[in-house]
């Protein structure tokens, strides 16, 4: 069900052909940035935190960033506090390991951090636990309607990042 409301999303912009459907699992940073074969800070991660009145926010942010608090807070107004994995779902209509934010069940707010602005492209998921695109951090913006770049992660910033990953054969 996700996976075809992300697929129909995606067809609004003709992209729908676009998305990747694999054998193995592509469900976290990791599993992902194996079995697509980039770096995992690639890899863009959907992050679901409760916002107000108890209606969620997603924060786009690039696989090898942590959320920072104290960002967060100055950011949003209130602390981090991220969802449960069946509040993810009920909010998202995806399940967690495929939580993107296209094809959303609700009409959610989407904000992207900076830390994807390094990127010529990045994978994000595509709403089931062996789906992804390939999609510029531009396209990301425009494709799920976000509302702003945010800057409210740590631990990526001067991260060395290899020119090239060895994939398994």
């Amino acid at each position: 069900m996700s996976l075809e409301s992300v697929k129909a999303h995606f067809k609004q912009w003709g992209r729908e052909q676009d998305v990747m459907e694999f054998d193995s699992s592509s469900a976290t940073v990791d599993l992902a940035a194996e079995t697509i074969g980039v770096i995992p800070a690639r890899i863009a991660k959907t992050l679901s935190f409760r916002g107000e009145e108890e209606k969620a926010i997603l924060v786009v942010a690039a696989g090898d960033a942590k959320i920072d608090n104290k960002k967060f807070r100055q950011t949003f107004g209130f602390k981090a506090r991220m969802l449960s994995a069946e509040e993810v779902l009920e909010q998202t209509g995806h399940a967690v390991g495929g939580v993107c934010p296209f094809g959303l069940k609700n009409d959610l707010d989407v904000y992207l951090d900076v830390s994807i602005k390094r990127f010529e492209t990045l994978f994000p998921a595509c709403g089931s636990a062996n789906s992804a695109i390939e999609l510029t951090g531009d396209e990301i913006f425009e494709y799920c309607f976000a509302k702003d770049w945010v800057d409210v992660c740590k631990d990526w910033e001067g991260a060395e990042l290899p020119e090239k990953v060895a994939v398994r054969s």
